[in-house]
């Protein structure tokens, strides 16, 4: 009989199946812009709800990662006079779910140095009016602007044929 303590007699395992090691050493890191996204400059303003929906349709409705029968978050970075710095495609869920935080959604704004953000979302099933979810999000997303200060300008949901605003119904405070 062998005692508890006794390793398998395998020949060469410790050539097979090495320890994981992980660097301990620092990198650079860097923001690189993906691709240019032409925008007119009447276009370029994302100071209201339909403007942000018009950016949407301009360019995350035609990204080749959007699907239109999932969730679909962006982010749009604004400078100071709330014109399009460019935009980030956060999250891209279910049929009826995203997976979002506020790190997601402000780390590139604050890398980019944008002094607010829009974000804007899709409801796959058409119907504009928000969730719960996202009205709690949005709320949490607002103290986490707060903090940072980084404004969050709207959040406006995409449906079909329309959209609406959390701002303008009430639910920024």
């Amino acid at each position: 009989m062998k005692p508890d303590n006794a390793t398998p007699n395998l020949p060469g395992i410790e050539n097979l199946v090495a320890p994981f090691k992980f660097p301990s050493t620092p990198h650079e890191f860097k923001i690189t812009a993906l691709r240019e996204c032409p925008t007119p400059m009447d276009l370029q303003l994302c100071d209201s709800p339909d403007k942000v929906a018009t950016y949407w349709n301009l360019h995350i409705a035609t990204h080749p990662y959007f699907d239109p029968e999932r969730e679909c978050l962006a982010v749009l970075l604004l400078n100071t006079r709330k014109r399009a710095k460019g935009h980030h495609i956060v999250s891209i869920g279910t049929m009826d779910t995203l997976l979002v935080s506020p790190s997601s959604v402000f780390r590139l704004a604050v890398m980019a140095s944008a002094a607010a953000i829009a974000l804007a979302h899709n409801h796959p099933s058409g119907d504009q009016t928000p969730s719960e979810a996202d009205i709690k999000v949005t709320r949490d997303l607002i103290r986490a602007s707060q903090l940072l200060k980084v404004e969050l300008v709207d959040h406006v949901i995409i449906g079909r044929p329309g959209f609406s605003s959390l701002r303008a119904l009430g639910y920024f405070y």
